[in-house]
C-alpha cells in the first residue's frame, strides 16, 4: 500500500533557484508514473538524450548567475587585483629599461617619479592624514609659538638672501646693476598702488621669493639647469613630430621654405594634445598642484590662483574658461590678478613656435613657469584687495573640463580651435609687419627733411627704452638692441620680437664678424637670455584689446545686471548703493515712458520689463523713498 502510495504521489519540477541535480530521474519517474508502466532501457536513453541539451543550458545558466553575483560582490577586490598586477608589470618594465640602458630610460624614470610623488602625496596626505594634519595645524596656527617661528623663518630667509647677494655681488659687481633695476621697479609699481595700505606684503615676497627660487634652480644651479634643459628638449623632439603632417600636406619645399608652413603647423599639434590633455583632465591635475602652492603660500584667492596657474599652459583667453562660473562674482582685484597674469606669460602652444625659431627652450619654459608667481604677487602691489571675496570657503572651485565627449572629438576640437589662432597669427604679422615698414619709410621721410639718415622705429625705441635694458643687466653696448626689441614687443606683439631675436642668435651661432659697418650683428649670450625672459609674456597694446574682448564674452551679468525686478522685489531699501541706483533708474525711467504716452499723473503703469508687473507700484514707491526723480508721486 505504501508503495502504491508512492508511486501514485505527483513528483513536481525542482526550479532553477533550488537546484536541477535530479532532473533527469525526476523526469523519468514523472513519465513512467502518468502512464503506468515501467520504460524499457531504449525508452530510458532515448528520453535523457532529449532531457541532457536542457538540462546542460540550465546548468550552465546557474554556473554564470553565480559568478556574476559572485563578481558584483568581489568587484573592488578584481580591481585592485588588476591594478596591483598592472603596477607590477610596469615596474618591472621600468627596472628592465633603467638596466639596460639608464640615459634611454631617464625620461621614463623621471616621469615615474613624479607621478609617484604626486600619487602619494594625494593618498596619505588627502585621504589618511589630511584631516588630523590639518586640526594640527590650526590649532597650531593659533599659538605664540607658530608666530615666533613664522617671523624667526622670514627673518632667516632674509638675511640668508642678504648675505648671498653680498658674497654673489662681491665677484661679479654687474648684478648690482639688475638688483638696483629690480628694487627700482617694485618702488615704482608700489608708487602706483591703487590702496597702498592695503598692500599684502605677504603676498608680494612670497611670490617674488618663489620666482627668485625657481630662478636661482634653474640659472645658477647644475641640476636645475640640466632638469629644464632636459625639459626643453623632450617638449623640441615632441613638437618635431608636426613635420610628419605639415610634410604630408604642404610638401617638403614649403616647409624648407615658407615661414608660415614651418611654424604655424606646431600650434594646430599642441592645440590638439592640449585638448586632449585637458579632456583627460591631466592639465587639469597639474594647474591645480602649482595653484594649491601659490595658493597656500601667497594666500592668495582660489580662483584668481586657478587663472594665473592656467596661464603657463594656455591663452590669456582660455584661462579664464577654467573659472567662468564665478566671473561675475569676482572682485576688482582678483579680476586685475586674472588680468596680468595673462600678459605675464605665453601659451604653450606658441611656446613651441618659439622654440622653432631656435629661441632657447630653457630659458622660455622657466620664464613662462617663473612669470606666474611673480605676476599674482606684483598685481597685489598694484591693486590689493580690498572687498570681501565670495571664494575664501574650504569648498575651492570647481575646475571645468572641456565639452568633447571622447578622446578622438578632443582632438578634432583641438584641431579646429587651433585654426583661428593660425589665421590671427599669421594676419597679425602681415598686418604688423607692414605697419612696422610703413612706420619706418615714414620716419626715414621725415628724419632726411633734416638731415637725419636712417630714422626709424627701432631707432627710437633704442634711444627711448635704452636705460630700461640697461637696469635689467644688459651690456650698455647690447642695450640699443634689446630696447630694440622691447619696443617691438610693447608696440607691436612678441611673435615679431622673438623672430627678430633668433636671427641675431642665428647670426653669432654662424660666426660672423660682431660690427659690420659699424652696426652690431649679433648680442651675448647673457643678452639673449635677459631679452629672452623680457619678451615673454602676452604684454602689448594689442593684447589689451584681446583679453578686454575675451572677457567681455566670457562675463555673464548677475545680480541687478541680470535682472532688476528680481532684484528689487529681494531688496530691503534700506541703503543707497550702486546698483539700487541701477534698478530704480530703469523702473523710473519705465514709469516716466508709461506717464508720457498716457498723460496720466495717478497709478501710472509700466512698459518695459516692468510692465505687467504686479508689484510695480509698490516697488516705485520704495525706489522713491531713496531717490528723487519726476515720476515720484507727490
Amino acid at each position: 500500500m505504501e508503495a502504491e502510495k508512492r508511486e501514485k504521489e505527483p513528483i513536481a519540477l525542482i526550479s532553477l533557484e533550488n537546484g536541477v541535480e535530479n532532473l533527469g530521474l525526476e523526469l523519468m519517474e514523472e513519465k513512467q508514473n502518468t502512464e503506468g508502466t515501467r520504460l524499457t532501457k531504449e525508452e530510458e536513453n532515448h528520453l535523457k538524450e532529449e532531457i541532457w541539451p536542457l538540462l546542460f543550458w540550465r546548468r550552465s545558466l546557474k554556473s554564470l548567475s553565480k559568478a556574476r553575483n559572485f563578481c558584483k560582490v568581489h568587484v573592488q577586490l578584481f580591481w585592485w587585483i588588476l591594478l596591483g598586477l598592472m603596477c607590477v608589470a610596469y615596474a618591472a618594465f621600468l627596472l628592465a629599461a633603467c638596466v639596460l640602458d639608464f640615459q634611454r630610460a631617464l625620461a621614463l624614470f623621471i616621469f615615474t617619479c613624479v607621478m609617484f610623488f604626486f600619487l602619494s602625496h594625494s593618498l596619505l596626505f588627502n585621504r589618511l592624514f589630511g584631516k588630523k594634519l590639518m586640526r594640527y595645524f590650526k590649532v597650531f596656527g593659533k599659538s605664540r609659538l607658530n608666530y615666533c617661528l613664522k617671523w624667526g623663518m622670514g627673518a632667516a630667509i632674509l638675511i640668508s638672501l642678504v648675505l648671498w647677494l653680498i658674497l654673489d655681488t662681491s665677484r661679479n659687481p654687474k648684478q648690482l646693476i639688475s638688483f638696483t633695476g629690480f628694487c627700482l621697479f617694485i618702488t615704482i609699481l608700489f608708487i602706483c598702488s591703487k590702496h597702498h595700505h592695503a598692500v599684502s606684503f605677504r603676498t608680494v615676497l612670497w611670490g617674488l621669493g618663489l620666482q627668485f627660487s625657481l630662478g636661482i634652480f634653474v640659472i645658477r644651479t647644475n641640476p636645475g639647469f640640466a632638469a629644464f634643459q632636459w625639459l626643453g628638449n623632450q617638449i623640441q623632439v615632441f613638437l618635431d613630430y608636426t613635420t610628419v603632417g605639415s610634410r604630408f600636406v604642404f610638401g617638403d619645399r614649403l616647409i624648407q621654405e615658407v615661414f608660415a608652413f614651418q611654424v604655424l603647423p606646431i600650434i594646430v599639434f599642441f592645440s590638439c594634445v592640449m585638448s586632449v590633455l585637458y579632456h583627460m583632465g591631466l592639465m587639469q591635475w597639474l594647474i591645480q598642484k602649482i595653484a594649491w602652492l601659490m595658493q597656500v603660500t601667497m594666500a592668495t584667492i582660489a580662483t584668481e590662483t586657478l587663472s594665473v596657474a592656467g596661464n603657463i599652459f594656455v591663452g590669456m583667453t582660455e584661462a579664464p574658461l577654467l573659472i567662468q562660473p564665478y566671473l561675475a562674482d569676482m572682485t576688482l582685484s582678483e579680476i586685475h590678478a586674472m588680468m596680468t597674469g595673462g600678459f605675464a606669460t605665453i601659451a604653450g602652444s606658441v611656446m613651441g613656435a618659439y622654440m622653432s625659431f631656435g629661441i632657447d627652450s630653457t630659458s622660455l619654459i622657466a620664464a613662462s613657469v617663473m612669470a606666474a608667481p611673480c605676476a599674482l604677487a606684483l598685481s597685489k602691489l598694484v591693486y590689493p584687495e580690498v572687498e570681501v571675496s565670495k571664494f575664501k570657503n574650504e569648498e575651492g572651485v570647481i575646475l571645468l573640463y572641456g565639452e568633447a565627449q571622447n578622446l578622438l572629438e578632443a582632438v578634432t576640437n583641438g584641431a579646429a580651435i587651433s585654426v583661428g589662432v593660425v589665421a590671427n597669427i599669421a594676419a597679425n604679422l602681415i598686418a604688423f609687419l607692414a605697419i612696422l615698414a610703413f612706420i619706418n619709410t615714414t620716419l626715414s621721410w621725415l628724419g632726411e627733411m633734416v638731415n637725419v639718415q636712417g630714422l626709424s622705429f627701432q631707432v627710437i625705441c633704442s634711444f627711448a627704452l635704452r636705460p630700461i635694458a640697461f637696469i635689467m643687466g644688459v651690456d650698455w653696448e647690447d642695450c640699443p638692441i634689446v630696447a630694440e626689441m622691447l619696443g617691438i614687443k610693447f608696440f607691436l606683439n612678441e611673435f615679431v620680437a622673438y623672430k627678430q631675436l633668433s636671427q641675431y642668435k642665428n647670426r653669432r651661432l654662424s660666426g660672423i664678424e660682431e660690427w659690420i659697418k659699424g652696426e652690431k650683428q649679433w648680442i651675448s649670450v647673457r643678452a639673449e637670455i635677459i631679452t629672452t625672459f623680457a619678451l615673454c609674456g602676452f604684454a602689448n597694446l594689442g593684447s589689451i584689446g584681446i583679453i578686454l574682448g575675451g572677457l567681455r564674452i566670457l562675463y555673464v551679468p548677475r545680480g541687478a545686471e541680470a535682472n532688476c525686478v528680481s532684484f528689487l522685489n529681494k531688496t530691503n531699501f534700506t541703503t543707497t548703493n550702486y546698483e539700487n541706483y541701477v534698478c530704480c533708474r530703469d523702473l523710473f525711467k519705465s514709469a516716466s515712458l508709461s506717464l508720457a504716452v498716457l498723460n496720466v499723473s495717478k497709478s501710472p503703469s509700466f512698459s518695459g520689463l516692468w510692465e505687467g508687473v504686479e508689484s510695480g507700484a509698490e516697488t516705485l514707491a520704495n525706489c522713491c523713498q531713496l531717490f528723487n526723480h519726476t515720476s515720484c508721486p507727490p
